[in-house]
């Protein structure tokens, strides 16, 4: 008899034609006196979970423990519901002293038609990640065990990588990525190839901002989240504590009836890594992953560089189909002929199957991450597609971007393209995210839901334009501005940024948007910037500036406001603009003038006078 490790210890495990029952099976509802149930025949995973009061994750973990694997859906038999609910703290009749295997194939029980005929049961794709320095390079490395962090500059993952490991017979494949932005880049480029995130938080130090950016990141990315609660050997460590700023972020964890699992572990003393997987394949298993691999391949670029000896290099998750040596293949807007293939060890290897990660020799020219390889079945036909891409290429360049924004939101909304508003919410101070998320979410109707899908304080960054891009959403910044890199982004992907000092008029412009009411905006563009030297009388009841121009021009009868000590005083239009006693229509940079600001007379010495005019941005 085999066993397997799990929280219990070394628990009996079925052989292919069954299993013993564990001598001292877990209890895992309150303890007490047992609770009478009647069960059917033949009951679901789900149903089962529903008349416990637990979730189906839960258990499928027990039907694991014994031995048993599951998935949701699928129809248990009475004396299997039995003895998982015993487990459960049920009274049940007629347990049976032998439990067997539900029926199916020998490693996994499925009774519902498969979707094609040649899929298969792949691996799951894990991404890790969290704040940094929180371990989750340390984690891999206990998972993997090997030395990767030794190879990372000061400790720090620098690249993303793609790893393959084995847990109790069956295969996982990480992706260990420098952070969320890297996670959400690939999405915003089409690239979905997370079936699992794991949030690492360290137990000594807690949830920090880059931890509840993750967590909104994969949350955005509809995946399922396992925190791995790390560094619980450290003297200060509270997993308790992380569990309540989880709670407090919004996720239900499991042992309080949610969906979310947590796992204390520690990647230096390896502590907590079978329960990790074990998890991770429950999971997995929840999921039904699956997919064909008697097609041609199709897979996306985790990582490309140029590698001085070998040429361009692309490590590529393949997720359908299989890749072979010898294949002909386009990615994005390259192509090649696949000369070597290497897995994660930096073995050769003829073939890559279903979530497999492998590093392709051959391309022509470097790929980018998150493009779509795809073997074609010639040189003819990959340079046909890649003429057609590059033509879409130039076409989506030169048009508009369709990024969501809030004056398209009506139009949208009547032609059921938006189900979800999304939104970014950055604010100056942490006091006003929740009154404005909530007046937010209260506008929702029956056609659309308003979801602030993530928020924080500070500026508003790449990252948040990223995952922008990604969700197509729309980024509010109440007293937040964005940084210089993060607007010029969203000016490229067409992201709208909208800003405010005011919560009712954030929400009414909201409101309005999903009206069809919103009022077209504009921005002010500053055309010059004259400094009062001088005053003097310029009528009966009117006084006049001496200036001196020092950055682009005055013009008569535009826009115009004055500045003194940094702050407005006065906002109308230039009512007249003298040179040598001449009026003229524009005074340009260098140059000294008589200015006349409309309604104003109370010039001083060190005023700034500011001429603009207003641009609509929607």
């Amino acid at each position: 008899m085999t066993t397997r490790p799990s929280r219990q210890g070394a628990r009996p495990v079925r052989q292919a034609t069954g299993a013993m029952i564990a001598p001292a099976p877990e209890r895992t509802g309150k303890e007490g006196p047992r609770k009478p149930m009647e069960l059917p025949a033949s009951i679901t995973v789900k149903d089962l979970a529903g008349r416990l009061g637990v979730t189906p994750v839960q258990v499928i973990k027990q039907l694991m423990r014994n031995g048993i694997m599951a998935n949701v859906n699928q129809e248990l038999p009475y004396e299997v519901a039995a003895v998982v609910a015993r487990d459960f703290n049920f009274e049940m009749k007629d347990i049976p002293k032998k439990l067997t295997a539900v029926a199916g194939s020998k490693k996994s029980a499925r009774f519902r038609e498969e979707p094609s005929k040649d899929q298969v049961i792949r691996p799951p794709v894990v991404t890790i990640m969290g704040h940094v320095d929180h371990g989750k390079t340390s984690l891999l490395d206990a998972i993997r065990h090997t030395n990767v962090i030794a190879t990372e500059a000061g400790g720090i993952t620098q690249h993303i990588g793609a790893y393959q490991v084995e847990s109790d017979g069956k295969r996982i494949t990480f992706l260990d990525t420098p952070g969320h932005e890297a996670f959400t880049a690939m999405r915003a480029r089409g690239a979905n190839v997370t079936d699992i995130a794991i949030i690492v938080v360290a137990a000594d130090d807690g949830v920090m901002p880059q931890t509840v950016e993750a967590i909104d990141h994969a949350r955005a990315a509809g995946v399922p989240v396992i925190v791995a609660i790390n560094k619980i050997d450290k003297p200060g460590a509270n997993p308790e504590k992380i569990k309540k700023q989880l709670g407090e972020l919004g996720l239900v964890l499991e042992e309080w009836g949610g969906e979310v699992i947590t796992v204390n572990v520690s990647a230096k003393k390896n502590l907590g890594i079978p329960e990790l997987l074990e998890n991770i394949l429950v999971l997995a298993e929840v999921s039904e992953l699956k997919a064909s691999p008697n097609k041609p391949a199709a897979g996306t670029v985790v990582e490309a560089e140029m590698d001085k000896n070998q040429g361009p290099l692309a490590t590529v998750l393949i997720q359908s189909g299989t890749l072979h040596v010898g294949d002909v293949v386009v990615v994005g807007t390259t192509g090649g002929k696949v000369k070597a293939m290497l897995n994660d060890k930096g073995k050769r290897v003829r073939k890559a199957e279903p979530a497999a990660p492998v590093i392709v020799l051959g391309l022509d020219t470097v790929p980018q991450a998150g493009d779509i390889l795809e073997a074609v079945a010639g040189e003819k036909e990959a340079r046909a597609i890649l003429e057609k891409r590059g033509l879409q290429k130039q076409r989506e360049a030169a048009a508009p971007k369709k990024a969501a924004s809030l004056d398209q939101l009506y139009s949208q909304i009547r032609e059921g393209q938006v189900k979800d508003l999304n939104i970014i919410l950055k604010t100056d101070v942490q006091g006003s995210i929740e009154p404005i998320r909530l007046s937010l979410e209260k506008l929702s109707t029956d056609q659309v839901k308003v979801k602030t899908i993530h928020s924080g304080t500070g500026t508003i960054t790449e990252s948040d334009v990223l995952l922008a891009i990604a969700s197509r959403a729309i980024i509010i910044g109440f007293n937040s501005k964005p940084e210089p890199g993060a607007k010029k982004m969203a000016e490229l992907e067409g992201v709208d940024i909208r800003n405010y000092s005011v919560i009712y008029n954030l929400v009414e412009d909201v409101e309005k948007a999903m009206k069809g009411m919103l009022e077209p905006v504009y921005e002010e563009v500053v055309d010059g910037r004259a400094t009062v030297k001088s005053v003097f009388p310029s009528g009966k009841k009117t006084r006049a500036a001496g200036c001196q121009v020092n950055e682009g021009k005055l013009v008569r009868a535009v826009l115009a406001r004055v500045v003194r000590a940094g702050k407005v005083i006065h906002q109308s239009t230039i009512a007249s603009l003298r040179r040598f006693k001449e009026d003229v229509k524009e005074v340009a940079t260098g140059f000294e003038c008589g200015v006349g600001v409309d309604g104003f007379n109370d010039f001083v010495p060190g005023d700034v006078i500011e001429a603009y005019h207003k641009e609509r941005t929607s």
